[in-house]
């Protein structure tokens, strides 16, 4: 299991300066150290060149030119993505962004894995980029849930063979949790239960079994549920809470080095008024029953 007590503790001591970067939110270890081969990071008043180097609290750091912030209390929040947004800083083709759909008061965050543009859902973002990299590895053990409307009539063998694991294109997936929990004249409802997040692997895993997906919906990451969160808004998890999912206890040296002081917890952002409720996990026919009664 993965140990997240390290992301609360020693946050201004002495690190690498790739997760530094990353703590920052700026980025993942793995672009931090792209940046720094490119020479966009200077630490002291040298370019860096390798991520080989060590900063504490007291190293003046600057990406681009322009000093990184400073530490802050890892956050978590919860975001309903909506379909046409790209999981993504910025897009070439114009498209808007996750990011653009969020709140102005939102400090800097970044996302835990993606969804692709047509997938809809829980997407965590998180002010810790290492918080990120911790969150999207296997090794949590943590099931990655979807309500998954599909075109055409499963067949229990098939969903069955999904639980075992199975090869597409030389790439192993599972295993799966698949379980069918509606079908209708011409579409159907499937839970799907993933452990780990390959690139549109939903997508694949119903195209190999001759079903065709049209709606994606992402309904928990591990212990955090999408709830009735309503699309494009956005909330953050209690900070116990989160420390008590991530199994990280409260120390008493909360502020430690120069992190800032806890934030209040309780803001939500809506994004816009609805009345509408959720209605995601059940039937099509379900849903059009009650908009008739209303």
């Amino acid at each position: 299991m993965t140990d997240f007590s390290s992301i609360f503790a020693n946050r201004g001591g002495p690190e690498r300066i790739a997760k530094r970067l990353a703590r920052a939110g700026l980025c993942s270890r793995r672009d931090a150290e792209r940046w720094i081969k490119a020479g966009r990071v200077v630490v002291d008043g040298q370019r860096l060149e390798s991520p080989a180097v060590t900063v504490d609290e007291k190293s003046m750091i600057l990406v681009n030119g322009k000093p990184i912030p400073e530490i802050e209390v890892p956050r978590l929040w919860r975001y309903h993505k909506p379909r046409g947004r790209i999981t993504s800083n910025r897009d070439v083709r114009g498209r808007t962004t996750v990011f653009e759909d969020l709140p102005a008061e939102m400090p800097r965050v970044v996302t835990v894995g993606r969804l692709d543009i047509e997938s809809e859902g829980l997407l965590l973002l998180t002010n810790d980029g290492e918080l990120a990299g911790l969150l999207e590895l296997p090794s949590t053990g943590w099931v990655r849930r979807y309500r998954v409307r599909v075109h055409g009539r499963p067949q229990a063998v098939r969903l069955e063979a999904l639980k075992r694991g199975i090869v597409i294109a030389g790439i192993r997936y599972g295993p799966v949790e698949a379980k069918l929990d509606h079908q209708g004249p011409s579409n159907a409802w499937i839970t799907i239960g993933l452990r780990e997040g390959k690139n549109r692997e939903v997508r694949l895993l119903m195209e190999h079994i001759e079903l065709t997906v049209n709606r994606l919906i992402r309904i928990s990451f591990g212990p955090f549920q999408l709830g009735n969160l309503e699309a494009s808004n956005v909330e953050e998890i209690k900070q116990r809470s989160l420390r008590e999912q991530l199994g990280a206890a409260e120390t008493s040296n909360k502020n430690s080095g120069n992190a800032k002081a806890k934030p209040k917890q309780t803001r939500k952002f809506p994004r816009k008024a609805s009345t509408k409720k959720s209605w995601i996990g059940k039937s099509d026919a379900d849903h059009r029953r009650k908009a008739t009664r209303r």
